[in-house]
């Protein structure tokens, strides 16, 4: 019997420092989040960053939590429910990090009678820190726990006809009555390093703003890559012009080249450049979460208005969107049915 398993990045149970810590232990303690050796992560991680960090990132989460608990969560579990609706096989919901682990939903799975699993990992694009550790640590669970079951992996989703159409048209609702003159598209910044890491020919990636546009078999695990593609097939498919769409990324840690422009100069920028309607978009997630929801849309609108800027619009994720549980659930039955994977 088959079944799938969804699973996105993880929240702590509570916006309190008490469970904030170990959430941010777990995640920055991955050596697919900081690939350092494990004593110097270590060092990095418990000896300076949770000295400090989760009193000021429960902070964080306290401006964003919902009544019903974490809005990534709620949100994700929502959107489960509902394919769960269109699709005649079970499905799982399980976080990379935190207390809802895959280890519990793929033995929610194995309880149903589930001996084939698709795992659809919640990222569109491929990185070491999202994409990959999701799909690691979910074969690691199943080595070490359900030998058994036979494990598929639904492949980034970056680039795919039905993923543009629904991303896109989310946009063009967004924008609908907003008077920009100028659209960021936003994603999750990583180190440069990754980019490298994960190039198989070990040669190619040298971000240097030629090699992303010149064809390569790196492009199916370069993130930055992916990142650009994204956004030049919703500028096509939205007819958008040029001068009014930008990318960059956010989050990024000191003393270490990060992909750029990073975000929250761009918000200066655009703010000192007198832009009148500045749009953002975070296609790196489908899902809002602390990232999108306090960081982009809290701290990058007061950024951008404290810099000169006018109005300011952050276009929430897919979310539970109707048309993007029905591109989901098609997937899920195309594979089912067929044995075939979204291109």
């Amino acid at each position: 019997m088959k079944g799938v398993l969804l699973v996105n990045l993880g929240s702590p149970d509570s916006p309190t420092a008490k469970d904030v810590k170990p959430y941010l232990d777990e995640f920055l303690m991955d050596e697919r989040v900081i690939d350092v050796p494990n004593w110097l992560r270590n060092i990095i991680v418990r000896g300076i960053i949770l000295q400090t960090r989760p009193k000021k990132s429960a902070e964080a989460y306290q401006k964003i939590w919902w009544e019903e608990g974490s809005p990534l969560v709620v949100i994700s579990e929502r959107f489960t429910e509902k394919v769960q609706k269109q699709t005649k096989i079970p499905v799982a919901l399980g976080m990379r990090y935190g207390s809802m682990t895959i280890k519990k939903a793929l033995q929610e799975l194995i309880d149903k009678g589930v001996d084939e699993v698709l795992l659809v990992p919640l990222y569109p694009q491929y990185a070491m820190s999202s994409y990959e550790t999701v799909v690691v640590k979910t074969m690691q669970v199943q080595a070490a726990h359900f030998p058994n079951i036979k494990l598929t992996t639904l492949p980034a989703f970056y680039k795919n006809d039905e993923y543009i159409k629904v991303l896109s048209e989310s946009i063009a609702e967004g924008l609908k009555d907003f008077d920009y003159d100028h659209i960021l598209f936003s994603y999750h910044g990583i180190p440069e390093r990754h980019i490298r890491k994960s190039d198989p020919t070990k040669f190619h990636c040298k971000i240097d703003g030629k090699c992303c546009q010149t064809n390569s078999v790196a492009h199916t695990t370069c993130y930055r890559h992916q990142c650009f593609d994204t956004t030049e097939k919703v500028k096509a498919y939205l007819g958008l012009p040029d001068d009014k769409i930008s990318i960059s990324f956010q989050s990024r840690l000191p003393n270490d080249p990060w992909l750029k422009p990073f975000t929250d100069f761009e918000f200066e920028r655009f703010g000192k450049e007198g832009k009148k309607g500045l749009a953002v978009i975070t296609p790196a997630f489908v899902a809002d979460c602390l990232e999108t929801l306090e960081e982009i849309a809290m701290e990058g609108k007061e950024q951008f208005q404290q810099a000169g800027g006018g109005d300011y619009k952050h276009i929430p994720c897919l979310n539970d969107r109707d048309d993007w549980v029905a591109v989901v659930a098609k997937w899920i039955e195309d594979w089912h049915d067929n044995e075939s994977l979204p291109a």
